[in-house]
């Protein structure tokens, strides 16, 4: 079993931490070794795999020139790493609260400080690749930005540790496929796969918080979860490509959010991506009426 799928599966069991921690230790990546950031850009490679565009299946992408596709795509990728970095700062702050005066020799604080300092270099990574590709900055909305701010500073617990898991699985399924990606820049390539290495720990020790912060959860608590989870998912889907990069590649914007609006293409890949995350919630009985339509409307499920 592959590091990057030995920790989505695993069960608890009493040295599960122990071993996440063994991993950090044998399996991890210093992105200034792994990615030549003085190297041109391959002016023919795309920024994420087209079928991932939030056009790509649609009128508007048949019309678009070669060039623009290749243009979307990096605006688009720096526009999801750059949401990436806003949610990486979050669940560092959320982590860091979780961790406050915990035994310091305890593995769980330990790996904890290790899943930080994993975070700050991803965010670097994402931060040196957005500027490699020469994107503009990319921030959330006005409200989003708003309630993300309240959020990190009360989120705790099985909420704080379910946002995290929503948000890493989200990128988890799609960096899987930029990695793999014959026409992907060489830059996205590498950094999807130190991603994607490095964060099959993330949710492995999310997965195993959450469970054992649900066991013997009553009703209103576990309520409270569902929705406040179906709610951060619902934020970072709709923040992950911003609404401008449509202008910015010379793309008429009305026209473009209408293609994407109805990409049925786009839509069927997020819910076919989204699978294994929605078994997990539903498995901690944290899929409910109340937060169905939360993932529904952004094609989750």
């Amino acid at each position: 079993m592959s590091v990057a799928t030995e920790f989505r599966t695993s069960i608890d069991d009493h040295d599960f931490i122990a071993r996440l921690l063994s991993s950090s230790e044998q399996l991890s990546y210093d992105p200034d070794r792994e990615i030549d950031w003085q190297a041109p850009l391959d002016p023919e490679k795309y920024g994420l795999n087209p079928e991932w565009s939030t056009l790509f299946g649609t009128p508007l992408w048949d019309k678009m020139s070669q060039q623009q596709r290749i243009d979307l795509t990096r605006h688009e990728v720096g526009s999801i790493m750059q949401i990436g970095i806003w949610f990486e700062m979050i669940l560092q702050q959320m982590m860091l609260r979780d961790q406050y005066l915990k035994d310091p020799s305890g593995d769980e604080f330990r790996f904890s400080l290790t899943e930080i300092a994993d975070e700050c270099r991803h965010s670097l990574m994402f931060a040196k690749t957005c500027e490699k590709l020469g994107v503009p900055h990319y921030v959330p909305d006005s409200v989003s930005k708003e309630l993300a701010r309240g959020f990190k500073a009360t989120a705790f617990g099985e909420n704080a540790y379910g946002a995290i898991l929503v948000a890493e699985e989200i990128l988890d399924v799609m960096q899987r496929d930029w990695m793999r990606g014959e026409n992907v820049l060489d830059e996205v390539r590498t950094s999807s796969k130190i991603h994607v290495v490095e964060e099959a720990r993330h949710m492995g020790f999310a997965r195993h918080e959450i469970r054992e912060r649900m066991l013997g959860t009553r009703a209103p608590r576990r309520m409270l979860a569902a929705n406040a989870i179906a709610i951060v998912a619902y934020v970072i889907v709709r923040n992950l490509v911003s609404r401008d990069v449509y202008e910015n590649v010379g793309l008429d914007r009305a026209e473009a959010l209408h293609a994407v609006k109805h990409n049925t293409h786009h839509q069927n890949l997020m819910r076919l991506s989204c699978v294994h995350l929605m078994d997990f919630l539903n498995e901690c009985r944290l899929i409910t009426t109340t937060s169905t339509p939360w993932y529904r409307s952004v094609h989750m499920l």
